[in-house]
């Protein structure tokens, strides 16, 4: 008998699995193949080491005056060093907040070296994709949701963010 190394599993493989032990009644699954792991767990008190499967659609929450009144003014880099993606922390009047569908990786591009899916000042559709969240290399795409003009980046490209944190402040058209 021949013994094969195991095989890192793909994408879809992981996606099928987890749908199956959702479907299943099993209480825990870990895994191990090649130099991939993963662990299931339907017990709410286990421990959590990595966020959950993708979340719907972010969903957009109008901003109330006094908490844009209330964020801190941005600081301006030193010309010396320039940001290569402005973040800002305010959300001007009237905006909607995008946020994070689920916990991950914020990237601003698709890959590094690329052109950010959208600046601010851009203008967007709602079915336009704004960032990437990334999980355990399984990426979630959020799109904008509504037809507007983005006028904040509300998170640094590359860092941890939350389930409903803000990622983008949009106008709508």
């Amino acid at each position: 008998m021949t013994h094969k190394p195991p095989v890192d599993p793909s994408v879809d493989h992981v996606r099928v699995l987890i749908e199956e032990f959702t479907r299943s009644g099993i209480a825990t699954l870990h895994l191990r193949a090649g130099s991939f792991e993963l662990l299931l767990s339907n017990d709410p008190a286990a421990p959590t080491l990595a966020g959950a499967p993708a979340a719907p659609a972010p969903v957009a929450v109008p901003v109330p005056v006094a908490a844009a009144a209330v964020a801190p003014a941005p600081v301006a880099a030193p010309a010396a060093s320039p940001a290569p993606a402005a973040v800002s922390s305010s959300v001007p009047d009237g905006a909607v907040v995008i946020t994070a569908p689920n916990l991950g990786t914020f990237y601003r591009a698709p890959k590094p070296g690329a052109a950010a899916y959208v600046e601010i000042g851009g203008k967007v559709g709602p079915d336009d994709e704004i960032c990437l969240i990334e999980v355990m290399k399984l990426f979630t795409a959020v799109k904008a949701g509504q037809a507007g003009t983005i006028v904040a980046v509300l998170a640094e490209d590359g860092a941890m963010v939350e389930a409903g944190q803000p990622l983008f402040a949009l106008v709508a058209d």
